[in-house]
């Protein structure tokens, strides 16, 4: 399937389309909030794993419905080395599924969740991660793996 394309702007207010990116893998990540504990654990095994990923000719793309003003305190407080993307109207996290029913501390209510969607460099989705492990690095070991399976099958 063939993903959305989207103009957002990053944490400098310089606006990204997903299709300035063909011919690139793109790890697509949606997130609930910067500075958040999942959330800097996520970012963090990125920004270590960047190179990896580097090496593989991807290039991470982090969403959320935070500001860029927001996005830039948070890149500068974790040294974070991608970028990251600001919806706040959230239409696109709405449009990639990513938004819906949450559970915290036993009280339901609605908001982003954290998915991420592994884009081929023909702009077409790969692989979708509903269930993201934020611990020690498993998120980004998984995306490595399939992704190495993934060019090896090409």
């Amino acid at each position: 399937m063939l993903a959305q394309d989207f103009s957002l702007p990053d944490q400098n207010s310089k606006l990204h389309k997903l299709s300035d990116y063909r011919g690139k893998w793109v790890v697509l990540y949606f997130y609930p909030k910067d500075d958040t504990p999942g959330c800097t654990k996520e970012a963090c095994s990125f920004r270590d794993n960047l190179q990896s990923l580097a090496s593989k000719n991807v290039v991470v793309l982090g969403i959320s419905a935070d500001s860029p003003d927001s996005h830039q305190k948070f890149i500068n407080k974790y040294n974070l080395n991608f970028i990251l993307l600001s919806d706040e109207s959230t239409d696109l996290i709405k449009k990639y599924n990513s938004w819906g029913k949450k559970v915290l501390y036993g009280k339901e209510y609605v908001g982003i969740l954290r998915k991420t969607c592994l884009i081929d460099p023909n702009g077409e989705i790969a692989k979708v991660y509903e269930k993201v492990n934020t611990e020690n690095n498993a998120h980004t070991n998984e995306i490595l793996k399939d992704l190495r399976a993934l060019q090896n099958s090409k």
